[in-house]
């Protein structure tokens, strides 16, 4: 969780340790969107390996849960229902890659 906590971070380019139990909580919940939409089962990735395209759509996930914590659609300058749109189709598609990957 560490190595994810610290790519995260750097997506969101965070030099500060005060959201770190935010951003673990927001891993812990991409981690078990992954495990279900791939259909594996709870805590599989604790215990095994996550694809490259799997992490980057944790990554991805859990930065948008941050951007957006509060409430908003995850515009750049302003609010805008297409980007946040667009997070979840580029995270589920990076999903689906791995969706019957046996490790």
């Amino acid at each position: 969780m560490e190595d994810l906590l610290s790519k995260v971070k750097q997506n969101l380019i965070l030099n500060h340790d005060e959201d770190d139990a935010l951003l673990s909580s927001f891993i812990t919940a991409a981690t078990s969107y992954a495990e279900s939409y791939q259909k594996k089962p709870e805590g599989f990735y604790g215990e095994n390996h996550m694809n490259p395209t799997t992490e980057q759509a944790v990554i991805m996930l859990s930065s948008h849960f941050y951007e957006s914590r509060d409430g908003s659609t995850g515009g750049f300058f302003a609010d805008n229902v297409e980007a946040s749109k667009q997070v979840w189709n580029v995270v589920n598609t990076l999903l689906r890659l791995n969706r019957d990957v046996v490790i």
